[in-house]
């Protein structure tokens, strides 16, 4: 089964256990590290995720997902919060840090570097925007590989 389809499908599955607990389904990984696979889903909550919800959440989808049976392949599964400095996967994640410090990985350098932080402004289908020592700059998202939330502490 190809990857984005297992994952939709997961998301599928999942998404209701964790609403159930009054959590935010952030993101759903299936990935391989080590010669091992990890189903990753990362929850989130305006309450702050504890460890009592990602275990919660980790033992019902464990049981459906035997249930379901949706992955072929032995796997273990994560539950766990996106973090502090957490990524930001797509539009919805933007959309909702917009105004909030943010760290960009690039893959080629911009004015000499691989990393910019600034205040996240704006973004469309083929830039993301944001304020960067004391001037506006649009990035392209080509030459972009992580958007991570950076929060002034």
């Amino acid at each position: 089964m190809k990857n984005d389809t297992l994952i939709q499908k997961l998301r599928k599955i999942t998404e209701p256990i964790v609403e159930k607990y009054n959590c935010e389904l952030y993101h759903i990984e299936y990935v391989k590290e080590a010669g091992e696979n990890f189903l990753r889903i990362y929850i989130d909550s305006s309450n702050g995720i504890s460890l009592e919800d990602c275990e919660k959440v980790s033992r019902a989808t464990s049981e459906i997902l035997d249930v379901e049976d949706p992955i072929t392949d032995s796997y273990f599964l994560e539950v766990s919060s996106p973090g502090i400095e957490r990524i930001l996967y797509g539009d919805n994640h933007l959309e909702k840090y917009i105004g909030n410090n943010i760290l960009v990985d690039l893959k080629s350098l911009y004015e000499g570097k691989k990393k910019l932080e600034g205040n996240l402004l704006g973004f469309s289908d083929v830039q993301i925007e944001i304020e960067y020592d004391g001037n506006n700059i649009a990035i392209p998202r080509e030459n972009i590989s992580v958007v991570s939330l950076k929060p002034v502490l």
